[in-house]
């Protein structure tokens, strides 16, 4: 055992001089030798490390540190407290695909079985689920012991190994405790001294709460200090940065581009002489000029395409815009455009095949070949197609599904 805490410390101190954003992090996990009954590998309850010693022996110290930092990052992105209905298996070896690669593209060596794809590279937990199989035969390379399920399946398999044990021997469950102190209490302190500590409870729903709010504050005060070192870049940047950075829907975050556009403002003109000497501030309105872009190839599906286009409808009679419509794959709709006077409701003119294609280019073009410059464009897709090369001279927002950036213009992400 002394061996065994001297590798931990080892690793955690490696981890705090090379890399500091994740040090930091580890520093505030506890590190708990754990009963191997229920402790195969290494596990975390959002409070503490806990570790199997034989299995930490047979690491080197390299991968010592991708389980210390792997426990970590899952507390640090509150996965204890995000899996809401989801199944409790597929979420977890979601949530070891998402932290997996991070750890892989900052230099740490996983230990041997460690999930790890590709094309789950910066990805979320959430973005991953559906892509795990219901059916899937995967197991993560730790224990997410924060929810019930774990313990009711660790007590279940060590109640079923007692029974049989009792079985053998011809005692009963209630004659066992009586041998062990007369209480399950008793069992615990003596499983504990002499074999490790046994599984901690799960957390509760206030225990969940506060320890997200208090890991998203331990989050931010790692990324300052790695920041400041030189040391966070790459894929855990960008994580650090999406994570802190305040969120907003994407409804809210769209009525506050198109408020932006409406054209009501103040006038200070000099009033006429029938009208008096005083110059006082009026209100004065005309109309925002709007451009609607429909990706329709076939990425975006008909119940997203009318959930945006209702909310561009409740949004275009307040900020009394006309709009103009067009849908595009690889060229644009044959009978578009489509108008929209503010007092007209904003709707989906027909059903538009899905294209082979997609191309964002045709949209610009019949802009430019109108000569106009529109107060704002709105562009719903999934961001994977052909870009313009160059900046339009007015406003772009791309509403997006899906994780494709954009070279340029406003990004809002839908999901």
């Amino acid at each position: 055992m002394p061996d065994i805490e001297t590798k931990l410390a080892a690793a955690r101190t490696r981890l705090i001089l090379d890399k500091p954003f994740l040090g930091a992090l580890v520093l505030r996990l506890p590190m708990i030798a754990a009963d191997p009954q229920w402790c195969q590998t290494t596990a975390t309850d959002a409070r503490s490390f806990y570790y199997n010693p034989d299995y930490i022996d047979a690491l080197s110290l390299d991968e010592t540190q991708f389980v210390l930092a792997h426990e970590a990052l899952h507390c640090a992105l509150s996965h204890f407290a995000r899996r809401q209905h989801r199944v409790k298996l597929r979420w977890d070896v979601a949530c070891d695909h998402a932290v997996n690669p991070l750890l892989v593209k900052d230099g740490l060596k996983p230990p041997p079985g460690t999930l790890l794809l590709d094309s789950f590279e910066g990805m979320t937990a959430e973005e991953i689920y559906p892509f795990i199989d219901e059916n899937n035969t995967d197991q993560p390379m730790d224990q997410h012991i924060y929810d019930g399920a774990d313990v009711d399946a660790a007590s279940s398999g060590k109640q079923q190994g007692d029974e049989q044990r009792e079985g053998g021997q011809g005692q009963t469950p209630r004659a066992d405790e009586a041998q062990q102190g007369g209480s399950p209490e008793g069992a615990e302190q003596k499983q504990d001294s002499e074999n490790g500590a046994p599984q901690p409870r799960p957390l509760s729903a206030g225990e969940r709460e506060a320890l997200a709010a208090q890991w998203q504050q331990r989050l931010a005060g790692a990324a300052q200090q790695a920041q400041q070192a030189g040391k966070l870049h790459g894929l855990l940047a960008r994580m650090v940065g999406e994570l802190l950075q305040p969120k907003l829907p994407w409804r809210m975050l769209l009525a506050r581009y198109m408020t932006q556009a409406a054209r009501d403002d103040f006038s200070y003109m000099r009033p006429s002489r029938r009208e008096g000497t005083m110059i006082l501030p009026s209100l004065h309105s005309a109309q925002a000029d709007i451009v609607v872009a429909l990706d329709t190839s076939g990425s975006v599906g008909s119940d997203e395409i009318d959930e945006f286009l209702a909310e561009i409808n409740a949004l275009k009679g307040q900020v009394r815009a006309r709009a103009t419509l067009h849908a595009c794959d690889a060229e644009l709709a044959k009978d578009g455009p489509w108008l929209f006077e503010p007092w007209e409701e904003f709707k989906l003119p027909r059903e538009f095949p899905g294209g082979g294609g997609t191309d964002f280019r045709p949209v610009f073009d019949w802009i430019e070949r109108q000569g106009r410059s529109p107060d704002l464009l709105l562009y719903f897709t999934d961001a994977e197609g052909d870009f313009p090369k160059a900046e339009p001279p007015y406003p772009v927002i791309w509403l997006v599904k899906g994780k494709a950036p954009v070279p340029w213009g406003q990004r809002i992400q839908l999901n």
